[in-house]
């Protein structure tokens, strides 16, 4: 047995969030929204996929941010995504503790933590 990739990361959301959801991670995030299935998509949430891995978001009824825990994404353009972040009202933490790449922080639409990483090239 071998771990081989990542599927997806689920994070959740309040009850009718999805819209602001889409605004955020199909708007801003520029990810493409997957239809779920119908038997899952009765259950409400929305899935976006970008990059080789997926985002699943559900509605809870006590509905609370993450905070702390959130995926770590890689990106190649961290700068032209703080901008893209600052611009649609996100704020960015920058966070140089990370060895061998550049990284920040932001929120979604419902405050769930997300971390952006783009590796730092080999001098």
């Amino acid at each position: 047995m071998r771990i081989v990739d990542l599927h997806h990361v689920q994070l959740l959301i309040p009850p009718a969030g999805e819209a602001a959801a889409r605004a955020f991670y199909s708007g801003v995030l520029g990810m493409t929204e997957i239809v779920k299935p119908p038997v899952l998509a009765a259950r409400g949430g929305c899935w976006f996929r970008a990059g080789g891995w997926e985002i699943h978001l559900s509605p809870v009824p006590d509905f609370r941010p993450a905070t702390k825990a959130h995926p770590g994404v890689l990106i190649d353009d961290l700068d032209g995504l703080a901008a893209i972040l600052t611009a649609a009202g996100h704020p960015v933490d920058w966070d140089p503790h990370f060895p061998g790449h550049r990284r920040l922080y932001s929120a979604d639409a419902h405050g769930n933590r997300l971390e952006f990483l783009e590796p730092i090239p080999p001098n």
